[in-house]
């Protein structure tokens, strides 16, 4: 519009609309109502197949789908449209513009954008509710979360152990009930050292606690005000990747679960969903894991967080996937060609965690397969599963 005005819009003649302001107005309503009335259609629409894609993979995997930055934008050029017909059609007719053309121009490049940005959403919503596109919009998150969380030049850090005494304090949570998304280490070093204690947090990341439940005990000699241990524990309804890795692992293995259900009985989907397992364990298993134990600068131990082990993500990754789907003999021939490949790859000391699921996987081969060469055929390792 301020270009129209610096131009001369007033001689609508020489601009690219031209025609008067009767259907100047006509066309930007048209324009806005059809717009929205779309958008409306195309979101429900939308919603509905992501919630049938929800319910038959994982409701976990909505959050994926809500954060897919391709079907913002595309919803993004609907409302665009029009909002902007909407704000063009406030000129028109104005004493100081007839008939704004140029901007007119824009209502209908963004109408022709808003066509090819409905045909890609067609597509990417379809394609993105397929069962691979969901597995590996989750490993992709998982990954980054590993990176962050574990990267290959991080500090173990120290093995000292908490203060004997028992603790001074015990803070619970005041709040609503939630779930531990993260702690702020760094932050919460610092208020230890302001009052010359060591906090222990007490959940887990991914913990939900209900109100009251305790949060961080306290050692020293002075109390801590509950809010400056609070102010640095992040809280929300639902579990995130931010600082808990295993909620990628979680979701992966509710796929699984879902697809080697009786209802649905798909143990190839559950094999591709080892597949990024895999990919995701191996690339954890000559990784340092964080003792959980912060010190300040001058090495005095001030913070105490609990942290997932190597053992408690095999068992995550397997041992319900194994329970459900040990008498499909693709699912016990993906996990032993995953466990003997992380048995090589794994760190000295997390190779008997490997060896621990190889011995429950043989014992559940055992049990489901009563017949000496089924049993010979399901404990062969097999990176397919079945070829």
């Amino acid at each position: 519009v301020a270009l129209d005005r610096e131009l001369g819009g007033d001689d609508p003649s020489w601009l690219v609309f031209g025609r008067g302001p009767g259907s100047a107005r006509q066309v930007l309503a048209v324009i806005a109502g059809s717009t929205i009335a779309f958008t409306g259609t195309v979101f429900s629409i939308t919603i509905v197949a992501l919630q049938l894609a929800s319910t038959q993979f994982s409701p976990r995997v909505l959050r994926t789908f809500l954060r897919d930055r391709a079907s913002q934008h595309c919803f993004g050029i609907f409302v665009a449209t029009a909002l902007y017909s909407l704000m063009v059609l406030r000129e028109v007719g104005t004493e100081r513009l007839a008939v704004p053309g140029i901007a007119m121009t824009g209502a209908f490049l963004l109408v022709v954008g808003s066509i090819f940005a409905f045909v890609f959403l067609v597509h990417h919503v379809a394609q993105s509710i397929r069962a691979v596109s969901i597995m590996d919009a989750v490993a992709a998150e998982c990954r980054a979360s590993i990176e962050a969380n574990q990267p290959w030049d991080a500090d173990r850090g120290p093995d000292a152990p908490l203060p004997q005494e028992p603790p001074r304090q015990v803070i619970g949570l005041v709040r609503k009930a939630g779930a531990v998304l993260g702690v702020d280490e760094d932050d919460l070093v610092a208020v230890a050292r302001r009052h010359d204690a060591v906090i222990e947090i007490v959940p887990t990341v991914g913990d939900y606690l209900a109100t009251g439940m305790p949060v961080a005990r306290i050692y020293g000699d002075r109390d801590i005000p509950p809010a400056a241990v609070l102010a640095h524990v992040g809280f929300g309804p639902e579990r995130t990747l931010y600082q808990d890795t295993a909620f990628g692992f979680r979701q992966l293995v509710d796929m699984a679960e879902k697809a080697l259900s009786p209802a649905v009985n798909d143990p190839t989907t559950a094999v591709q969903c080892l597949d990024r397992i895999h990919d995701l364990l191996r690339r954890m298993a000559g990784r340092p894991l964080g003792t959980g134990r912060y010190v300040d600068d001058e090495g005095a131990l001030r913070l105490v967080v609990p942290q997932v082990s190597w053992a408690d993500y095999l068992g995550l990754a397997f041992d319900e996937i194994r329970h459900y789907g040990a008498g499909s003999p693709q699912i016990p021939r993906r996990m032993r060609a995953i466990l003997l490949d992380l048995r090589d790859v794994a760190l000295p000391e997390r190779r008997p965690a490997v060896d621990a699921q190889l011995l429950v996987l043989d014992r559940a081969v055992a049990d489901a397969y009563p017949l000496a060469d089924e049993r010979d055929r399901a404990m062969q390792p097999d990176l397919q599963g079945l070829r």
